[in-house]
């Protein structure tokens, strides 16, 4: 026997949203389906929370960082909420939306309990949106996982960070520390 799971459409996971029916539960929609997200701890809220402060003062005005909330993927129908969002600074235009994968410079997943899902479901999930960028910080190994280059459902470049210096692909002008990240 196969078994098949039923997938949900952005229209209709926004509508379990508008009635309620998702109002305590903390979960995002990937490839259709509604996946249960983890408690967040303190060292991941830490870090997150850092780590946007220190981007904020890198970058300005010339972004807006969104934190933990929802990113619209529409051609794999996917609203995950990545840990930080980059991306443009479009104003009351997201009112009416949640930023796409042509509004989003980069991502930034913080990855405790979640590093599985965020190296291999979520990953994919950004890379067949052409997000041209995705790192993951590994909390437990404190390295920086670094995802370049969108090409069929992948990224085809990978690098690991633990020290040094990174520029985003859309700010060549910025040097992120490294280590900054890493240890908040």
């Amino acid at each position: 026997m196969t078994i098949t799971t039923a997938k949900w459409a952005l229209d209709d996971y926004h509508c379990m949203i508008e009635v309620g029916l998702l109002e305590s539960r903390h979960v995002e929609l990937l490839n259709g389906e509604i996946i249960e997200m983890p408690p967040e701890g303190e060292p991941h809220a830490y870090y997150r929370t850092e780590a946007k402060d220190y981007l904020k003062e890198l970058l300005g005005t010339r972004v807006k960082i969104r934190e933990a909330a929802p990113i619209t993927i529409p051609n794999s129908a996917s609203e995950p909420e990545p840990d930080i969002a980059i991306v443009q600074p479009l104003g009351r235009e997201y009112l009416q939306h949640h930023p796409y994968p042509e509004n989003v410079f980069w991502l930034i997943e913080f990855s405790n309990t979640s590093l599985a899902k965020d190296l291999d479901i979520k990953r994919k999930a950004y890379a067949t949106a052409f997000i041209p960028e995705y790192w993951v910080m590994n909390l437990k190994t404190r390295q920086l996982n670094v995802f370049r280059d969108p090409v069929d459902g992948n990224y085809a470049s990978e690098s690991t960070l633990t020290a040094g210096e990174i520029r985003p692909l859309a700010f060549q002008d910025v040097v992120v520390s490294v280590q900054r990240l890493l240890e908040g």
